[in-house]
């Protein structure tokens, strides 16, 4: 994935499998935790709004959850919440370098995504750092060598200004945002079960395109072993 004549190769020293295995049962954790908090928007977002976006502080409960929280809840749960999965995912990359790049392009999912991003990460790295932090992006971050500060200042500075414009959104879009609130408080059990279907239906795909998340981030040490044996022999 990266280019050798513009960014250096991803360390090849790696951590004891204990220590591997611990940063992917974290991402396994954040990605149950995320599941839970796509299923409970509806008991969670006006009674537990903190927790709400504990679990799950993707843009669109960020921005509903803003007017249930002051200031100080609101950038600190987020900003940490945020700040969890994308140095996890960088230390994958860092770790397992390419490997790891075609350990992610085999989820059938990702790839359309994939293809995008290794483009633009080629002419700014450090910017989409900045701006769409996601896992992919994270991982091609590690991948290719972009030093650890580097990393770490974009992933901060680009989250704080993604948080500042979401809760500015929320303010603008007050009222709109009030009668989707509304609406999500008075049809509670509506909004469950329609969550569990999308979740259902998001599981079901990725089993069928090859197992979900979680089921592969299990398997990714003795995936990446599998392709170290297979690379071997090709240079033989």
């Amino acid at each position: 994935m990266a280019d050798p004549e513009t960014a250096a190769p991803a360390p090849a020293g790696r951590p004891s499998r204990r220590i591997r295995r611990l940063v992917v049962a974290a991402i396994i954790a954040l990605t149950i935790a995320g599941w839970t908090g796509d299923l409970m928007l509806s008991v969670l977002l006006d009674r537990h709004p903190l927790l709400f976006i504990a679990l799950n502080s993707r843009n669109r409960n960020l921005v509903l959850a803003s007017r249930y929280l002051d200031p100080w809840s609101f950038y600190g749960v987020a900003l940490v919440r945020l700040l969890l999965s994308d140095p996890l995912f960088f230390l994958l990359g860092r770790w397992y370098g390419d490997a790891g790049v075609r350990w992610m392009e085999r989820r059938a999912h990702l790839r359309p995504l994939m293809r995008t991003a290794e483009g633009w990460f080629h002419r700014a790295a450090h910017p989409l750092v900045a701006l769409a932090p996601n896992n992919v992006i994270c991982l091609f971050a590690g991948a290719s060598g972009m030093s650890v500060a580097g990393f770490l200042l974009a992933n901060v500075v680009g989250t704080v200004v993604r948080l500042v414009i979401l809760r500015s959104v929320g303010d603008v879009f007050s009222s709109p945002l009030g009668e989707v609130q509304d609406f999500i408080q008075d049809h509670r059990l509506l909004v469950f079960v329609v969550a569990a279907v999308l979740l259902g239906f998001t599981i079901w795909s990725e089993r069928r395109a090859g197992g979900t998340e979680v089921a592969q981030l299990a398997q990714l040490d003795e995936e990446l072993a599998e392709d170290g044996e297979r690379a071997t022999d090709t240079e033989r």
